[in-house]
């Protein structure tokens, strides 16, 4: 199991492998037989950066059978998703922006992130494995109240898209089982969310086949597993924290 992280150090930009506080810096492409080399740098003497730049960020709904059960709804015939604008992303630790124009609720959603290693497209779910890199942690913040404003049309993307709306890291992680890990959401230290990926109506593998028959998934694209039970509202000044087990967490704060 690696954790991988993209960080910059006296201005340059670099990626390695995370070891407690130590780094291994690597050369060339991540997502193209990166080459290990001899430095070695302190993780305090750097500045964490998200681990990879997507061209798209794709969120799955109604993907969770007990969220599924609160809300009444039942498992769709295949995975449901939107897609987030690129430019909602945010960098490790900035802070969550409430949009000017828009005053009610901001919700987090704590979720498991697939990120696609080779590009792919039409695969068979036995297959996809081989095409995902490892997996990130993902807060799916979203404009909750403006997704029913037009009754002619549900925005899911405009809600989901706004600037700093985006957040995934600090780290890709490889070689885990993604179907036994723990997704924990807190706000101000009290946990909202705490569940299995286990409860997942379609497993990664399913997704990735699925969205492959749709597009070309490419290096570095991230897929927002979707959210379970205990998402809500964040109130301006509260800090939240997205942790998957044997990954890491994402920490920020709405202001």
């Amino acid at each position: 199991m690696s954790h991988w992280i993209r960080f910059t150090e006296n201005n340059k930009e670099s990626f390695g492998t995370l070891d407690g506080n130590d780094i291994t810096v690597y050369e060339g492409s991540l997502f193209n037989d990166p080459i290990k080399s001899n430095l070695k740098l302190k993780l305090e003497d750097v500045t964490i950066k998200n681990p990879c730049k997507p061209s798209k960020m794709i969120a799955l709904w109604n993907n969770y059978k007990s969220l599924a059960t609160e809300k009444g709804l039942s498992k769709p015939n295949n995975p449901l998703y939107l897609n987030k604008a690129i430019s909602c992303i945010i960098d490790q630790g900035e802070n969550i922006i409430r949009p000017k124009t828009y005053n009610e609720n901001i919700f987090f959603e704590g979720e498991l992130g697939i990120v696609i290693g080779r590009s792919c497209k039409d695969i068979d779910i036995s297959d996809a494995e081989n095409y995902i890199f490892g997996y990130t942690c993902i807060n799916d913040v979203t404009a909750m109240d403006l997704v029913k404003k037009d009754p002619t049309f549900d925005q899911w993307t405009r809600s989901k898209s706004y600037d700093t709306f985006g957040i995934f890291g600090p780290c890709i992680t490889d070689d885990i089982d993604p179907m036994s890990l723990t997704i924990t959401t807190t706000v101000d230290g009290d946990i909202k969310q705490d569940y299995k990926t286990s409860d997942m109506f379609f497993n990664v593998y399913e997704i990735v086949s699925y969205l492959s028959h749709d597009m070309t998934l490419n290096p570095g694209d991230i897929i927002a597993c979707g959210t379970n039970s205990g998402l809500g509202p964040m109130v301006s000044g509260e800090t939240v924290t997205v942790s998957v087990s044997s990954i890491g967490k994402v920490v920020n704060q709405l202001i």
